[in-house]
């Protein structure tokens, strides 16, 4: 069994190590497991697990919202978000910087990409705070943090790929992800009010004050925000009434998206054609990625390692809070190397016997992984979102990481109030039965 772990973990690390797409990396690692370490052939459980993993109907939901977010990504959203939020934010310890946060949660709400939230909120925020004189690293801090929300927020990408793997109910997993998602964002405003409060007034670290605004003006700029509300209400609250599903709810998503984008007159033939063919790169590379763990979960069944793996911790007698802090420990440490989805992937495909043994709820547990997903968009040497920063502003990662230490520790934060009071993420799903 050793001798089987060591050659499937230097297997794996030399394929990924090496450049190759992830999912052959997952495909070959499979192979060699299957091939010299069992009796089996490989080659039909291939074929099986590559037609079961990608006629799924809940797998259509992801090429829908990948899509709808590609159109607002090219349709001006940010720029109205900042405009509708800007003349109220004045008022609040932080002023503009809540721009970050809540325009972050915002556009992450219609996107569902962490990185486009990242970059396109970051080109309209980081020039504007930076020409009023805010600090360069809250500012840096707050949007680097902040967009990873776009992981969590409903539409998820991660959390239909997470549904789709461990075949849980991705409505629900939607539910689940709303309470985890404002705890996060409550905690990053409260942590900024704090900062402004005991550094950054006293300071001058936070812009002067630009509430003179006439109200009419500031309804007329609010009235920016009316369409992406109704886009994000129409989504989350056609699910959570039962009235769609989350494919249905795309698919209403996406032509939503369309009307927003040509309300905004910034819908053409170019954007459409551009975000239709980026979703549909994108959403062949994580479903080609999803067939590959598919793959890679099979051969672990039958080398039985993740069976042996969850016995020996069983026996080792770890409570749940110091299994967690492990795992959480062991996590962190791949996502230093690994993108959000293999890193899901890879987990669903090794450690998932041993989460059932322990009890988990594996809806918490799909909310609970995705925050550590979050966590390693700011972790370097691979943390996503610390590149777009550094493509946006020019600065070392060593800066920009620094600045996004605060919000790493909120959200460990976040995933310890998340274990203390687990009704936060199942509050919702569970009242979706009554």
């Amino acid at each position: 069994m050793l001798i089987l772990s060591v050659a499937i973990i230097l297997t794996l690390a030399f394929l990924l190590g090496s450049g190759v797409w992830i999912a052959f990396a997952l495909i070959g690692t499979a192979w060699v497991a299957l091939t010299f370490f069992t009796p089996f052939a490989a080659g039909p459980i291939l074929a099986s697990d590559f037609w079961g993993a990608s006629y799924g109907w809940d797998l259509t939901a992801l090429p829908m919202f990948i899509w709808m977010g590609e159109i607002l990504f090219r349709s001006g959203l940010a720029d109205n978000m900042f405009r509708g939020l800007s003349p109220w934010l004045n008022r609040l310890p932080g002023r503009l910087l809540h721009t970050n946060i809540i325009g972050s949660g915002m556009f992450a709400a219609v996107c569902g990409s962490s990185a486009a939230t990242c970059a396109t909120v970051g080109k309209m925020t980081l020039p504007e705070l930076e020409r009023r004189g805010y600090d360069s690293n809250m500012a840096i801090g707050t949007l680097a943090s902040a967009s990873t929300l776009g992981l969590l927020i409903p539409p998820s990408i991660m959390l239909i790929v997470y549904g789709v793997v461990t075949e849980q109910s991705i409505s629900r997993l939607f539910m689940a992800g709303i309470g985890p998602a404002l705890l996060i964002l409550t905690l990053f405003i409260g942590y900024l009010v704090l900062w402004a409060l005991l550094k950054g007034n006293r300071e001058g670290l936070t812009g002067h004050d630009e509430s003179s605004m006439p109200l009419g003006e500031k309804l007329r700029n609010t009235w920016a925000l009316v369409p992406i509300l109704v886009l994000i209400g129409g989504i989350i609250g056609s699910i959570y009434g039962g009235l769609a599903s989350p494919t249905e709810a795309a698919a209403i998503g996406v032509v939503l998206s369309i009307v927003i984008a040509r309300f905004n007159g910034s819908f053409n033939r170019r954007i459409f054609s551009d975000s239709l063919f980026a979703a549909i790169r994108t959403a062949c590379m994580i479903a080609f990625i999803i067939a590959g763990a598919s793959f890679l979960t099979s051969a672990m069944g039958f080398t039985q390692i993740p069976m042996q793996l969850a016995r020996a911790i069983g026996e080792m007698g770890l409570s749940p809070t110091m299994l967690l802090v492990t795992l959480t420990l062991l996590l962190l440490v791949m996502g230093c190397f690994l993108d959000g989805i293999s890193l899901i992937l890879l987990v669903t495909a090794i450690i998932m016997p041993l989460i059932d043994a322990a009890g988990f709820d594996l809806i918490w547990f799909g909310i609970y992984l995705v925050v550590v997903v979050e966590m390693s968009q700011i972790t370097p040497p691979v943390g996503f979102n610390l590149f777009v920063i550094q493509g946006l502003t020019g600065k070392d990662i060593l800066t920009i990481t620094r600045a996004t230490l605060p919000f790493f520790l909120l959200m460990l934060l976040s995933i310890a109030l998340m274990h203390w009071f687990p009704q936060i993420a199942l509050y919702l799903p569970q009242a979706m039965n009554r």
